[in-house]
C-alpha cells in the first residue's frame, strides 16, 4: 500500500531526560489523534532514534502539502492547547519540514525507518527525481530486510506559512531540503541500506556539498482514519 496521500509533515523533536515520560504521554494521547483527525490528515507514525539525531521522528500523512497551510491549520497551530503548550515549551529540538511526495515506493508498515536528508542544487532537481524513481529506491527495497521507500522535497511557501501567520516561533526555511525514508522490518538492515546508499560522494552529483544527515528509527505509536 502506497503512502496516504501526496503531502507529509515531518517533525524531530528532542526534550530533556525529565521531560521525556510527559513527551510520550503527550504524543501518544493527544497530539497524534488530533492530527489525524485534521481534514486532509489520514495517518500519523512517531519514532525513537536507534542510532543518530534528533531522538525522535514524527511523520503525518495528509492529501496535499497544502493541507499544511490551510487557514483551520494554522489557527491551529496559533492555538495550541495548554498540555502541547507545555511540551512544546520543554522542546531542545525542532525541525518541521512540510513535503510534497516526488516518489512512493512505499509497502504496508515497517517496524523501523531510516531518514536521509540533504540539500541538493535546484538546477539538479530532475536528475535526482529520475535517479531516485529509476534506480536508487528501487535498488534499496530490492536488500533484505527492506520493505518501502519514498522521497519528499520541502516546499519552502508551506514551510514558511506559520511564520507568516506568526503563530509558530522558529526559524524561517531558506533551504530546499529533501528526505529519503527507508521502511524496514528491523532497524539494523534498514540503517545499513541508507548508510550503504546514499553517501555524499554519490549525492554530489546532484549538488549536494554536505553529507547527508542519516538516522535509524523504531516504531512507537501510529494511528489512522
Amino acid at each position: 500500500m502506497a503512502l496516504f496521500g501526496k503531502g507529509m509533515l515531518i517533525v524531530f523533536t528532542e526534550v530533556k531526560a525529565r521531560d521525556e515520560r510527559d513527551l510520550n504521554e503527550w504524543y501518544n494521547r493527544e497530539h497524534i489523534d488530533e492530527r489525524v483527525n485534521l481534514p486532509g490528515f489520514h495517518r500519523a507514525r512517531r519514532y525513537v532514534a536507534v542510532r543518530g539525531s534528533p531522538k525522535y521522528l514524527a511523520t503525518y500523512e495528509c492529501d496535499t502539502v497544502d493541507d499544511l497551510a490551510t487557514p483551520d491549520y494554522l489557527h491551529l497551530l496559533a492555538n495550541q492547547t495548554s498540555w502541547s503548550q507545555a511540551v512544546m515549551a520543554r522542546f531542545t529540538h525542532f525541525h518541521r519540514l512540510t513535503l510534497r511526495l516526488q516518489v512512493d515506493l512505499t509497502h504496508g508498515v515497517g517496524g523501523a525507518i531510516a531518514s536521509v536528508r540533504f540539500v541538493p542544487d535546484p538546477r539538479r532537481r530532475r536528475a535526482l527525481v529520475a535517479w531516485l524513481q529509476q534506480t536508487a529506491l528501487p535498488r534499496a527495497i530490492t536488500r533484505p530486510g527492506l520493505l518501502g521507500a519514498a522521497a519528499l522535497e520541502n516546499d519552502l511557501e508551506i514551510a514558511n506559512a506559520p511564520l507568516q501567520e506568526k503563530s509558530m516561533d522558529h526559524p524561517k526555511a531558506d533551504e530546499v531540503e529533501w528526505i529519503v525514508l527507508l521502511e524496514g522490518a528491523d532497524a539494523a538492515s534498514t540503517g545499513a541500506a541508507a548508510r550503504s546508499l546514499f553517501k555524499i560522494s554519490t549525492l554530489k552529483q546532484f549538488g549536494v556539498v554536505v553529507a547527508p544527515t542519516i538516522g535509524t528509527y523504531r516504531l512507537l505509536f501510529g494511528n489512522q482514519r
